[in-house]
């Protein structure tokens, strides 16, 4: 039986807005194009030298589907450059049928880009079926970096194998922060560092610890490490939070659509919840 056709129970089973693509099914060229098309550009950006070795992405992304994994999510950055949109970085999410269970799934992060402003990364990631939400496990699992040379497909296939095979590590991270229970004062200091790490501390903080820590839904309601985690990590990467602007006037969080800014801040939250876990343990 294919572990590709699990269905979680989920109000919405895709999500296709402009410069992302998001399903529970593994998704199709089509579904890619439509969100993130600088995965199909048909060469480099005209910045690039004769040293680059051109390899389109979606090389890469077939490459690892006859491996087993397949990309769940796509999205790509802006430009406000003309006639770089099309070459622009680009994230895709993929997930191997031997990591994914009843809650949640182990996933491997690709992102590359055509103009010069990436190369290939690949990063361990985790999913929530309960929230449709993506995180980034920081440096539990090291994360690795392909230049655009050589047997980049056959590079990048070996880095994803090797992610697989540390994803032990990952779960076992898991594990310690839903054992760890957090009183009051503590959740609201992984919420008051969290907005830190997003906005620069000289400026307007526009809300509140306390609006990081509000559960969206009744699962994510609790007092362990993880949830915390994981309601803080929504709320501020999906934004939508009511606050207040340096000239007191109201204002809404903005989501994070920028690539480098979504890994940069996943990636400082799951060493603060890993932090966080330590501290736990050594008292």
């Amino acid at each position: 039986m294919n572990s590709f056709n699990h269905q979680p129970s989920l109000a919405a089973s895709f999500k296709s807005v402009s410069g992302l693509v998001r399903s529970d099914k593994p998704l199709s060229d089509d579904d890619i194009i439509r969100a993130a098309p600088s995965v199909f550009a048909e060469s480099a950006h005209e910045s690039r030298s004769s040293r680059y070795a051109y390899i389109p992405t979606i090389e890469v992304v077939n490459g690892l589907r006859r491996e087993g994994f397949e990309p769940f999510m796509a999205c790509q950055a802006g430009s406000r450059i003309e006639g770089k949109a099309t070459y622009t970085k680009h994230m895709l999410r993929f997930r191997h049928s031997s990591q994914i269970n009843g809650e949640e799934a182990n996933e491997i992060i690709l992102v590359n880009s055509h103009d010069g402003t990436s190369s290939y990364q690949m990063l361990a990631g985790c999913f929530r079926f309960v929230c449709h939400n993506g995180l980034i496990c920081g440096d539990t699992v090291e994360d690795f970096r392909i230049r655009h040379s050589g047997n980049v497909v056959g590079n990048v296939i070996e880095g994803a194998f090797n992610i697989l095979d540390e994803f032990e590590r990952v779960d076992a991270s898991k594990d310690i922060m839903k054992q760890i229970e957090l009183r009051p004062e503590h959740q609201q200091a992984f919420a008051r560092a969290a907005l830190q790490l997003r906005y620069d501390p000289e400026e307007n903080i526009p809300v509140v610890p306390q609006q990081l820590n509000e559960a969206r839904r009744f699962d994510d309601r609790g007092t362990d490490l993880w949830r915390t985690f994981n309601r803080v990590q929504e709320n501020m990467l999906r934004g939508g939070l009511s606050g207040r602007n340096v000239k007191g006037r109201r204002t809404t969080t903005r989501e994070i659509k920028s690539v480098s800014e979504n890994i940069r801040l996943n990636r400082a939250l799951w060493t603060l919840a890993e932090e966080m876990a330590a501290l736990a343990g050594a008292n």
